[in-house]
């Protein structure tokens, strides 16, 4: 006899948005004011650092490291139930890596509450939702809704306009370009799938810039969907979850950009992801030279740590556009520290770099070149 919660469904909360967006801030306070839910999360990321996974676990999820292997992929399970799936985007890869993870899910649903997924920033969320009609999955969990968190400095800028600021001059320049901005597309497409759109950063917002971005938004969604303004993420956990959307039995009706999963020409080539290292002395100088970077090649979204010598604490940096913000969250621990004075020539800090026409050789000697520049400054 099956018991009540071997026969309920779970309910899936996917987070999408834009590189930088604040979903992985929007996360960790719903995990911080979980009160007592059982959350899983899944994480998958653009780029070759698990920093979104990293900063996770500064929220008590991800101690005491599993390693396992189910059909040729790697899953890793933390303490706290955080499954990261390796590189790439949900949407296009889906089934290899997404469903052996749900099916881990299942062996354990009766110590689960909820599912939190994050996307990269740069999914399309509908063949993930797609994806729960599969028998397999339908059984056992539903999408209670799919939020779609948008960067409002981001969006009145004009950063998801159809030409960015950013690249419009280059595309312009060269006719062979296609001048429709892959930024464009992929904005509007995942504000399609959403059933609750948040407006976040308002705080960085200056009068008149949150109603034009809301007009903005509410032109790529349908008249039901809420948007909800926000400042680091911060909102009610029940505005977020309990909203029994059941998206994938609507999913199908919703216009996008880029047809199915399947579809040959559904795929990222338009983006880059690299990542450069160094030791680095201090923040300003580091800082610096990330900015000097975003000015002289087009990079959407800076993220990584940085180990500065007089810090006890790991320093969490994160970039859209030319805004930085930068922060410690936790002390180093005793196997970093003794991988450091192992090798001690090995560079310290690591910086994912998320852009168009990204060549590491050379972002890292410019790095190196701007680095040494503002610390000499």
């Amino acid at each position: 006899m099956q018991t009540p919660a071997q026969t309920r469904k779970i309910p899936v909360t996917v987070v999408t948005g834009f590189l930088g967006s604040g979903k992985t801030t929007l996360l960790r306070h719903i995990l911080a004011h979980a009160q007592g839910l059982r959350i899983a999360v899944i994480v998958n990321e653009f780029g070759e650092l698990g920093i979104d996974g990293e900063i996770l676990k500064g929220c008590g999820i991800g101690c005491e490291v599993e390693t396992g292997n189910d059909d040729g992929v790697e899953i890793i399970e933390r303490r706290g139930q955080l499954y990261e799936l390796a590189n790439g985007c949900l949407c296009c890869t889906v089934q290899e890596e997404f469903f052996p993870v749900m099916e881990a899910l299942v062996e354990r649903r009766e110590e689960i509450d909820h599912v939190l997924i994050e996307t990269s920033g740069l999914a399309l969320p509908k063949p993930l939702v797609q994806a729960f009609n599969w028998p397999a999955i339908k059984n056992s969990f539903t999408v209670d809704a799919v939020i779609t968190v948008v960067d409002g400095p981001a969006a009145a800028s004009g950063q998801f306009a159809a030409n960015p600021t950013a690249v419009d001059a280059q595309r312009r320049a060269d006719p062979n370009l296609d001048h429709e901005s892959p930024l464009h597309e992929l904005f509007e497409d995942q504000l399609a799938s959403a059933d609750l759109v948040i407006l976040n950063k308002t705080d960085l917002l200056v009068p008149g810039q949150r109603e034009a971005v809301e007009t903005l938004i509410r032109g790529e969604i349908p008249a039901q969907v809420k948007i909800v303004p926000a400042s680091l993420g911060r909102i009610d956990l029940h505005a977020l979850l309990g909203l029994g959307s059941a998206s994938e039995a609507t999913i199908h009706l919703r216009e996008d950009h880029h047809g199915s999963a399947d579809d040959p020409d559904h795929h990222h080539d338009d983006f880059d992801s690299v990542v450069v290292s160094a030791t680095v002395r201090a923040r300003a100088p580091l800082l610096a030279a990330l900015h000097a970077l975003v000015e002289a090649h087009t990079i959407y979204r800076v993220k990584g740590f940085a180990a500065l010598p007089a810090a006890p604490m790991r320093l969490v940096v994160q970039g859209v556009g030319k805004r930085f913000d930068s922060y410690f969250d936790r002390r180093w621990q005793a196997d970093e520290l003794a991988e450091r004075t192992a090798n001690p020539a090995r560079p310290t800090s690591h910086f994912v770099l998320i852009g168009e026409d990204l060549d590491v050789a050379r972002l890292q000697q410019a790095f190196d070149a701007a680095l040494a520049a503002a610390a000499a400054a």
